[in-house]
């Protein structure tokens, strides 16, 4: 067996396809031994690439515009799509059968502050077009915060990643009345990252092997089989929860079948960040991404 390390910056059943790769056995029919978690707080994804610690992580092309921003173009390289929209939704406290993203004006919103969720949350705004000034946006820090400031009665709304929206609802704690991906539309949301050298080997194409397998898992199985799978590693979550989350990320779109990092994603995400003001030019494809192995 071949020992395998993956790592995600943050953890959420949107990541559905790369939690399959091991959770579902793909992985290990491919000859790995892999070991998962989390980026720990304060360490950068790159780094640990970099260093050998780990050798796929759960990132975003945005952190290679940051690289170059810096002036220091990251060694790792994007190579394959986790999702190609945003996975965030917005909770009401109500039904809100008639919610358009203006209802948020003039509220108190917990806005997730973490710099592509809040590019993606203030895009959403320009492109449905609210003010984001018009909102009171309220950063109560991580998402696990926010979702306990939330139940404990802060907000009017709150923007949060599945399956927290999932759960809330089922606690009957709030109402899911909206998609940030569907407001957004295609985009380079989260992606694969790796060292070159390593996309060059047998091990990165058997790799591929499995998660191709568990994308075509995840797009094409009932949401309930899906949910199965992943529940493990979601303590604390119901199922009926996570079998809501998974449903409404297949009917979002979010795993397409094509695994490439398409241009047309690649500049989405450049328009959504320009909006944001975190870059200051339209960064070159090739410098961020490369094909995945094939």
């Amino acid at each position: 067996m071949t020992d395998i390390r993956i790592e995600f910056s943050r953890f959420s059943a949107f990541y559905s396809p790369l939690i399959a790769t091991y959770a579902n056995g793909y992985l290990q029919a491919e000859g790995f031994k892999p070991t998962h978690g989390v980026v720990p707080e304060g360490e950068s994804a790159a780094a640990r690439i970099a260093s050998g610690t780990v050798t796929v992580v759960q990132s975003a092309v945005s952190q290679g515009f940051s690289a170059l921003e810096k002036g220091a173009p990251s060694a790792a390289k994007h190579f394959a799509q986790i999702n190609e929209t945003d996975g965030f939704f917005i909770v009401a406290r109500e039904p809100m059968a008639d919610f358009s993203w203006q209802s948020l004006a003039g509220k108190t919103v917990l806005v997730d502050h973490g710099g592509q969720p809040m590019a993606m949350f203030k895009y959403g705004c320009h492109m449905t077009g609210l003010d984001y000034a018009a909102i009171d946006a309220v950063d109560a820090g991580t998402p696990a915060d926010m979702e306990a400031a939330f139940r404990k009665g802060d907000g009017e709304f709150v923007h949060l990643q599945g399956p927290a929206p999932q759960q809330l609802e089922h606690d009957g704690v709030g109402h899911v009345v909206a998609s940030v991906g569907a407001a957004i539309g295609a985009c380079a949301f989260s992606s694969l990252l790796a060292m070159p050298v390593w996309l060059e080997t047998d091990e990165a194409k058997a790799f591929m092997r499995a998660y191709r397998a568990a994308r075509a898992f995840v797009i094409d199985a009932p949401a309930p089989d899906v949910a199965k799978v992943i529940a493990p590693h979601f303590p604390g979550i119901a199922l009926p929860a996570l079998e809501t989350t998974i449903a409404a990320y297949q009917t979002l779109g979010c795993w397409t079948p094509h695994l490439e990092i398409t241009q047309a994603a690649y500049d989405a995400a450049l328009d959504v960040f320009l909006n944001a003001n975190l870059i200051t030019k339209r960064h070159p494809y090739d410098q961020v991404v490369v094909p995945p192995p094939l």
